[in-house]
């Protein structure tokens, strides 16, 4: 069933209470009558409440309005707030540079104000060393405690043991900044029009990563 309102000819009442193009109470009139008002102003007879008695309709561009409607709808979407949980997994022997870029991918995951899921995974008699794990996972959180905080405590689950971060930075903060930041790309690129194609590029990917996430589902979970 179609959920748009019935407009003009598609009304089928003998009588509406209609409502001016600017909210005015026009008050009961005929169907016929109301149809002639919308073709004077030029506007279509739209059904805002079809379960009144009788109907209520109202005269406006629909047109427009459908459009305004839609516009207003995606940037709800960009400014609503999603719940992400990116997951980490790491060794508990694990290189010094590896542990680096892993923590580098944390620390980004926080900036965005999503939650990060570590996994640290045992391996053979490294099952018989939880110890590593705790160790490495309190050093991490250490490492990232300006960004984020220990929302849930190290706890062994099966072969691995599982900690999760979450961000100081609320995920509406964080698209708000990420806005703000792409806003002055765009600024700065009119006052330099001089500057190079790859870095326009590189920014309009940016600007594209950054609406996608805006709008991903409720909750992701992402192996690094």
């Amino acid at each position: 069933m179609s959920t748009e309102p019935r407009i003009n000819d598609r009304i089928r009442v003998p009588e509406v209470r209609l409502v001016g193009p600017s909210g005015e109470q026009v008050g009961i009139v005929p169907l016929a009558k109301a149809l002639e008002l919308a073709q004077e102003y030029d506007l279509d007879l739209v059904e805002v409440a079809a379960s009144a008695r009788p109907p209520v309709c109202k005269l406006m561009d629909y047109g427009k309005f459908k459009y305004e409607s839609a516009m207003k709808a995606r940037e709800a979407r960009k400014n609503q707030a999603h719940t992400v949980i990116k997951e980490m997994k790491l060794r508990p022997k694990i290189d010094p540079h590896d542990y680096d870029t892993k923590k580098g991918h944390v620390v980004r995951f926080l900036k965005q104000g999503d939650k990060v899921k570590i996994t640290i995974m045992f391996r053979g008699r490294e099952q018989s060393r939880p110890e590593l794990g705790y160790r490495l996972l309190q050093r991490l959180a250490e490492d990232v405690q300006d960004l984020g905080f220990v929302e849930s405590n190290p706890k062994q689950d099966g072969r691995n043991m599982i900690m999760v971060l979450g961000p100081h930075k609320k995920k509406t903060e964080a698209m708000a900044e990420a806005r703000q930041a792409q806003e002055a790309r765009k600024a700065e690129a009119k006052a330099n029009p001089g500057r190079s194609q790859n870095a326009a590029e590189f920014d309009a990917a940016e600007d594209e990563a950054a609406e996608v996430e805006a709008e991903a589902p409720a909750e992701e979970h992402v192996e690094a």
